[in-house]
């Protein structure tokens, strides 16, 4: 019988050291949350994990860019909106002009308050903006009466997933024939004007409202296209998230199970290393 090495105590501490790192791993798993803390855990688990989160965050910041899309294709229409509201407005009032009940003060009236209503259509363009960026035109204010170039939205992962607006020039220079309309008002009279140029006028309206009309429908299906392509980025990112869980997170019903189990071995360790050292003093007996 030897005592100088206590291999039966030795054994026992090895045990012990092993089971405590792996009650150490399930506590640090429960406490976390995740099954993966470190590329230790499992490696090419990571490795899928973190490309699936890469992938969700994409997702989400493209989710993002469609919906400042959307606010910024509604800052458009409703703006159009209200040009379209002057147009109608514009056209009765030339109606109500291309008649002998209306007297030539009253036409000449008329002149100054379509004037004046083109004007504001103007201002509509010149100020209607998404952080800076000019929606009706090619620029903000007065001098950028040109059509605005058109935009593109990211809406995907890659940079090939975009979603684009066509030009719009919704000022009365862009508008077809509104200049037209716009240059006869403008010394704020009509009165002179025969009845088939008062007519002419009108049917110069109804251009500029059709023009407007497709730049609003383009602006609609855009907006359309954009919230189609939303949704289905929202269904995959739940669905990436959830991919990412699988790999991830950790089972607490399955690791709570582990972490009693290796706390009962752990202990059970403590009272064999107990009984190592304790079978040696039977060595005692021999010396009596």
């Amino acid at each position: 019988m030897r005592i100088n090495t206590n291999v039966s105590s030795l054994n026992a501490q090895e045990s012990a050291v092993n089971t405590n790192n792996t009650l150490k791993n399930s506590l640090e798993k429960l406490s976390s949350g995740l099954r993966i803390n470190k590329a230790a855990d499992d490696a090419s688990g990571l490795a899928i994990a973190d490309k699936l989160r890469t992938q969700a965050t994409s997702i989400n910041q493209a989710t993002d860019n469609g919906n400042s899309a959307i606010t910024l294709l509604q800052i458009a229409d409703k703006s159009m909106a209200e040009q379209s509201n002057i147009l109608d407005t514009v056209k009765a009032k030339l109606i109500q002009a291309n008649t002998d009940t209306t007297s030539s003060a009253g036409k000449d009236a008329i002149a100054a308050d379509i004037n004046k209503l083109l004007e504001q259509l103007n201002n509509i363009a010149e100020q209607t903006n998404y952080n800076g960026t000019a929606l009706l035109q090619n620029d903000i204010g007065s001098s950028g009466t040109g059509a605005m170039t058109g935009l593109t939205f990211q809406v995907g992962e890659t940079s090939s997933d975009t979603i684009s607006v066509g030009t719009i020039r919704s000022n009365t220079s862009g508008l077809t024939s509104l200049s037209a309309v716009y240059s006869a008002v403008s010394d704020g009279t009509i009165s002179d004007m025969t009845t088939a140029s008062l007519g002419g006028l009108q049917a110069k309206v109804d251009s500029s409202i059709t023009k407007l009309n497709e730049f609003r429908a383009e602006i609609g299906s855009t907006q359309n296209q954009v919230e189609s392509a939303v949704r289905n980025l929202m269904t995959q990112a739940t669905n990436v998230n959830a991919a990412e869980s699988i790999i991830r997170d950790v089972d607490y019903a399955k690791e709570s199970a582990n972490f009693n189990k290796q706390n009962i071995i752990a202990q059970a360790g403590s009272y064999a290393i107990s009984q190592a050292n304790t079978v040696q003093q039977n060595v005692l007996k021999l010396l009596q």
